[in-house]
């Protein structure tokens, strides 16, 4: 695996030393923070492809529309046997 060192000094480093927890070193704060903003990005772009699908999809659009017109407050009513 390839490792990189970054440098981080003056306000940004105050910054991740004072929102960081405890438990973590300062290391272990970064990659986290990172590893989030990369699955944020992921997330995003799923979500714009989706948006996309539902736009093109007809039968998606009409899917959801059922669904969001559910009544979904009101319990449904038991079959008798």
């Amino acid at each position: 695996m390839r490792a990189t060192t970054i440098k981080v000094e003056g306000d940004l480093l105050k910054e991740l030393e004072r929102t960081k927890p405890r438990a973590l070193s300062l290391s272990a704060y970064v990659r986290a923070v990172l590893r989030q903003e990369v699955l944020r990005r992921k997330m995003a772009a799923a979500a714009e492809r989706y948006v996309e699908f539902v736009r093109d999809s007809p039968a998606e659009r009409a899917w959801l529309d059922d669904w969001d017109s559910a009544d979904l407050a009101t319990a449904p009513k038991r079959r008798r046997k």
